[in-house]
């Protein structure tokens, strides 16, 4: 029974808020700033899912919307107001267009004004692309340095356990467990940080990069379109 009631109060004594609440100054500072380091990856890789999530869906909407339009100018309103990287695409390449042709009988600089058309729509494509990769420097950061930061915190635990045995001159496991094991903890919650961080940071990626292709094949498709159009204005 005895035996019991020691093996209680020494799992008590080594649970996560007793020995975060034992550790000195130092590497409590490590333990938060990895736990907020941990919460602010979370928060990152939900908001880029959802929002990739979002983006994905209205892309696919809004290219059978196009395809099935009569009129690329009938587009042209509702898209002005939509807040996705495809309408966006699509009313640059639009913008370009109109000022491009204005009324009249001059004559038109087909390969200038296909170059310029490229050129609005891979930018528009550009800017959101950059706009969604502009976090995933967070994740990757917090995935490299993380580890280290833990380790720090271990090495300060495990230089005052040493500090506190020489103090006490007493080598047993009771008076060297406790120091370890806070020690230890800061790399575990270092280690809790960066995994997420990391498998987020690859797999965000990877996402956005897909939706880079989608735009970017959407920008072909579109500029060949336009392309065909400016190819049948004739005598121009």
């Amino acid at each position: 029974m005895m035996e019991t009631d020691l093996a209680l109060k020494a799992a008590s004594e080594l649970s996560p808020l007793a020995l975060f609440m034992a550790a000195d100054i130092v590497v409590k500072a490590v333990m938060l700033g990895l736990l907020l380091a941990s919460i602010w990856s979370w928060t990152i890789i939900i908001e880029r899912s959802r929002r990739l999530s979002r983006l994905n869906r209205e892309a696919t909407s809004f290219e059978d919307w196009f395809w099935k339009a009569e009129s690329l100018d009938g587009l042209y309103e509702p898209s002005s107001r939509a807040n996705h990287p495809t309408a966006r695409a699509f009313v640059a390449g639009m913008n370009e267009w109109r000022r491009s042709l204005p009324g009249g009988k001059a004559p038109i600089d087909r390969d200038g004004l296909r170059a310029r058309l490229a050129s609005s729509i891979n930018v528009a494509i550009g800017r959101d692309i950059d706009d969604l990769s502009d976090r995933l420097n967070a994740l990757a950061t917090i995935g490299s340095v993380a580890p280290f930061v833990g380790l720090f915190g271990t090495v300060w635990g495990i230089m005052r356990s040493f500090a506190s045995i020489a103090a006490s001159q007493n080598t047993t496991l009771a008076v060297v467990a406790p120091g370890i094991a806070e020690a230890l903890f800061a790399t575990a919650i270092g280690l809790f940080a960066a995994i997420p961080a990391v498998i987020g940071y690859n797999r965000l990626l990877h996402r956005v990069n897909r939706l880079e292709a989608r735009l970017s094949a959407f920008g072909e498709e579109y500029l060949n379109l336009l392309s065909r159009q400016l190819d049948g204005m004739a005598g121009r």
